[in-house]
C-alpha cells in the first residue's frame, strides 16, 4: 500500500476556485503521478459563491462529479440541466465531444466537490449523461456501489472496467473491501480521518493498492471515503 498525502498534491488558487490535484492536471505536472490505471484525475475543488466554470469542451473522458458541500449547477450541450447536491453522483461521458458549464449559484456559500476523470475503454462513443442520488443511509457504515461498468445495483454507468464505492463512517465504524486478484484499488479520503489496515489517512490523503487482499477501513471520526476498484 502506497500512501499519497494531501500535502503532496498539486495546488492552484485562482481566487474564485481553490483546487487540489491528486494527479497531474493543468499547470501541475508530475510524471510519476499521471493517474492510477484508468483513473486519471481527482481534483478537490472549492468554488466561491456566484462563480464557476464557464462553457468548455471535453472529449473521450468519463467525468464524475461528487459534491461534498453546497450545490453545483450543471448545463451541457446535450440539453441537460441539473443541480448536484451532497449524495448525488453525476456522470458525463464526453465521448465524441461535449460542452458544459458548472456553476455555484449560491449567493453566500461555496461549493466543495470532487471532479473525477476516468479514461474510457473506447474512444468516440456517443456523449451521454446520468445523475443519481444515494442517501446517507445507503452509505453509512457500508460500501455503496455508486458507479460501475454495467450500472448494476442502481449505480451510474461508466464506460470502463471500474467500480466506485462511497462510504460514510462514524468513529469506530468499519468496512472491509477485498481487492480481487489481478485488480487494484485507489482509496481517497474525502473528509475526516480513517485507518486503513492500521495506517492513518486524513482528508485529502489516498492509498494505492496494487495487490489482492483485504482492506479494513475504520473511521477515526466522521469520515467520507471513495474506493475505486480498477482493472
Amino acid at each position: 500500500m502506497i500512501i499519497r498525502r494531501s500535502s503532496d498534491r498539486g495546488h492552484a488558487d485562482h481566487g474564485w476556485l481553490n483546487s487540489f490535484h491528486t494527479f497531474s492536471f493543468a499547470d501541475y505536472y508530475q510524471p510519476e503521478h499521471m493517474g492510477f490505471g484508468a483513473l486519471r484525475v481527482i481534483n478537490e475543488d472549492r468554488v466561491q459563491a456566484g462563480k464557476g466554470f464557464g462553457t468548455h469542451s471535453h472529449r473521450d473522458m468519463e467525468i464524475i462529479s461528487y459534491v461534498l458541500d453546497g450545490e453545483l449547477e450543471h448545463r451541457d450541450s446535450m440539453g441537460n440541466g441539473s443541480t448536484i447536491r451532497p449524495g448525488d453522483v453525476q456522470r458525463m461521458s464526453a465521448g465524441s465531444g461535449v460542452a458544459h458549464s458548472e456553476f455555484n449559484g449560491s449567493r453566500d456559500e461555496l461549493v466543495h466537490f470532487l471532479q473525477i476523470w476516468i479514461i474510457p475503454e473506447k474512444r468516440g462513443i456517443e456523449p451521454s449523461y446520468e445523475q443519481k442520488a444515494f442517501s446517507e443511509a445507503e452509505r453509512q457504515g457500508k460500501l455503496r456501489l455508486v458507479a460501475s461498468r454495467d450500472g448494476r445495483d442502481g449505480s451510474v454507468l461508466v464506460h470502463q472496467d471500474a467500480n466506485l464505492y462511497a462510504s460514510l463512517l462514524g468513529a469506530g465504524e468499519q468496512v472491509r473491501y477485498e481487492v480481487p486478484t489481478a485488480r487494484k484499488a485507489w482509496i481517497h479520503v474525502a473528509r475526516g480521518s480513517v485507518e486503513i489496515n492500521g495506517t492513518r489517512l486524513d482528508a485529502g490523503d489516498a492509498a494505492a493498492v496494487s495487490e489482492a487482499g483485504a482492506l479494513d477501513i475504520v473511521g477515526k471520526d466522521a469520515a467520507e471515503v471513495l474506493v475505486f476498484d480498477l482493472a
